[in-house]
């Protein structure tokens, strides 16, 4: 039987413990092939109406791989309990598989109930790529009957398969990969009590067999190993790799491997569903060995491993080390798939993210924050520890008083903040509040998208629709509108033509000059825009200025070689704006309006030879501001015989 996959899906970036955030993956066997690593774990699913509900349910196998262990391609499913010859159908019971290479080819090994007989048999997939698709053999591998199988290929090229059941036991693989060569043999020297999930490898000349052990009666399983000179022993017991688990969680099923020079430990646990431990998730922590080979006892992180892109979320509740008053709670503890959050109890709180890369963070990159707060505060982030540097202090103002009243106490808030510090390459975040009770699921910087560039020296043309792009705009007048409503034209002329500043409609001003305007200071700036929309909105936030209830303004000087008669000024602005050629106003777009190309158009206008002045202001209430403008000659076409400077 040759078995398809299904549609690829990408997984969020995800450095964090568990790895996988959109399925349980328990009993995660990690191969690497190819110079990247595969992850085949068993997918334990609610079990369906008429099955043990108490119990493991096991329908398929998924496959995963990742070039960086933070982010994860589920390759769809290898195959499913229906769909092999020799298992019993909705039988439910696909265990813990795993994956290896040998002659190009690749061999899935996965254990199953058989449609005849009790207990579970092995069964094999071949496939010439590792994500499938597998042609599966017809017959389950005689004398091997059990769980959990793991091949181990020797240095030689010599094969063994190992699986549990009864005590661990082992043979020797014939060459095609698909039966015994010989009769299987019990491990001996392993220690006493239930084992099971047999994991072998080789290192430095020694044979290690590594396996789930319940040490004590009524206990729960720890991970330990054996080592020996042979592949089928005698061996020898050495002691723990991991304790049980903190919780209870009656299994952990693991695997070990080498990638790109470090050792890591595939296990799982079943924080994803912590009040039922057959619903398990897969986790990564390194792993170290002594200088004589025996393994170092590995302590569970939910940090995991990998290094986290400053540019993809980072989940700060599966920080490294917690300070005190830290408290991690499901963000939906009806669906846990949405993971966690953590909370910072008081100013006294802090935590810890290591290994947080900024070499992608461009100059304007800015933060965005998934918070929330009962009462007003501010998040801290610094790098490294609590004397770093300050990377951002995100204010979390969760109510507001006056015109544009806010209460959001209690509820999630996407906030952004700009940085008053980047840092170079690989790093740590040190997280910290001013009072405390603040609750953050998540963290990302992100680049800004580029609205803006400065102006660059010399002239500027209209772009090929004749929409002009090279402006002079001043930050941003607080004018505190309610509503946009109120923007009828008695209410926009008495504020349009109020003299804010001096000689604001004659002179020309120079990028980085400065107005005083009330208690205001503000600053000129020289920007050719990126988009036809000049967008008032985000020059505002770049410059870390009041975005809402706003006055805008601008200038740009028109040259012409000629007089060009019969023009019409076309314009559009989020929300009204009035527009002045030459110290005349031509245009006023009144009302709550949304930026629409040519929405209004001025009457027959002539640009004079040389020099033209045009100048525009935008006002806003609680909303976005852009505008767009071009002129258009009689018949309609852009103007764009002309050059644009600011001086």
């Amino acid at each position: 039987m040759l078995l398809t996959l299904g549609l690829l899906s990408y997984l969020p970036l995800c450095a964090q413990n568990p790895i996988i955030r959109d399925q349980f993956t328990a009993d995660p066997t990690a191969r690497v092939f190819n110079g990247k690593m595969y992850l085949y774990p068993s997918h334990d699913i609610p079990a369906p109406a008429g099955q043990r509900q108490d119990w493991f349910c096991m329908a398929d196998y998924h496959v995963f791989s990742s070039e960086n262990l933070t982010d994860w391609e589920d390759h769809g499913v290898i195959v499913t309990h229906n769909d092999v010859e020799w298992v019993r159908p909705e039988s439910y019971a696909m265990w813990a598989p795993d994956c290896v290479c040998k002659n190009g080819k690749y061999y899935f090994y996965f254990p199953a109930s058989p449609k005849s007989g009790r207990g579970f048999g092995i069964g094999v997939g071949i496939s010439d790529s590792p994500s499938g698709p597998f042609r599966f053999e017809p017959n389950m591998i005689q004398g091997a009957m059990g769980i959990d199988p793991c091949v181990l290929i020797d240095d030689d090229g010599t094969s063994y398969l190992y699986w549990s059941g009864m005590g661990i036991r082992g043979c020797k693989l014939k060459d095609n990969m698909t039966e015994l060569d010989g009769q299987s043999q019990q491990m001996e020297g392993l220690p006493d009590g239930f084992k099971e999930g047999p994991f072998a490898f080789k290192r430095n000349g020694i044979y290690y067999l590594t396996f789930p052990w319940v040490r004590k009666e009524g206990g729960t399983e720890t991970l330990a190993y054996s080592t020996s000179t042979s592949p089928l022993g005698p061996w020898t017991f050495k002691g723990l790799i991991m304790a049980e688990h903190s919780n209870g969680c009656w299994t952990n099923h693991h695997s070990i491997v080498e990638y790109k020079g470090e050792w890591y430990l595939f296990y799982h646990h079943n924080d994803l569903s912590p009040k039922f431990d057959k619903n398990r998730s897969a986790h990564i922590d390194k792993i170290t060995f002594a200088k004589n080979g025996d393994i170092i006892e590995v302590k569970p992180t939910i940090r995991g491993v990998g290094i986290n892109p400053s540019t993809s979320r980072i989940e700060i509740d599966r920080y490294d080390e917690p300070g005190k008053g830290v408290t991690v709670e499901f963000v939906d503890t009806a669906n846990t798939f949405k993971g966690w959050y953590a909370t910072l109890t008081d100013k006294d709180s802090w935590l810890t993210y290591r290994d947080v890369d900024f070499s992608d963070l461009g100059a304007s990159g800015y933060l965005i924050a998934n918070v929330k707060a009962e009462n007003n505060t501010e998040l801290i982030i610094k790098e490294k520890n609590a004397k770093g540097k300050t990377l951002a202090k995100v204010k979390v103002v969760c109510m507001t008083e006056g015109q544009f009243r806010r209460d959001n106490r209690g509820r999630w808030m996407t906030l952004t903040s700009s940085l008053d510090y980047i840092p170079k390459g690989v790093t740590d975040l040190y997280i910290t509040s001013a009072d405390g009770n603040v609750s953050i699921d998540w963290i990302q910087f992100k680049n800004r998208d580029k609205y803006f560039q400065p102006a660059s020296s010399g002239s500027a043309r209209p772009d090929d629709q004749g929409f002009i792009r090279r402006w002079l705009l001043l930050d941003p007048i607080d004018k505190p509108n309610r509503s946009n409503t109120v923007f009828t034209d008695s209410y926009l002329q008495e504020n349009f033509n109020k003299e804010y500043f001096a000689n604001q409609f004659t002179a020309v001003p120079k990028s980085g000059q400065q107005e005083k305007v009330e208690k205001q200071v503000l600053t000129w700036h020289g920007l050719d825009s990126e988009r036809f929309n000049v967008k008032l909105f985000r020059f505002a936030d770049l410059n870390q200025k009041q975005i809402y209830g706003v006055l805008f303004w601008g200038v740009t000087v028109i040259n012409c070689d000629e007089e060009i008669p019969n023009v019409r000024l076309a314009a559009g602005s989020n929300s009204a704006s009035s527009w002045w050629l030459n110290g005349e106003q031509v245009l006023l777009l009144s009302g709550d309006r949304r930026m629409v190309e040519d929405d209004g158009m001025s009457q027959r206008l002539t640009l004079k030879k040389g020099k033209n002045i045009l100048r525009c202001a935008v006002i806003n209430g609680p909303g976005m501001s852009d505008f767009c403008v071009r002129f258009l000659d009689e018949s309609g076409k852009p103007v764009t015989n002309y050059t644009i400077n600011i001086e």
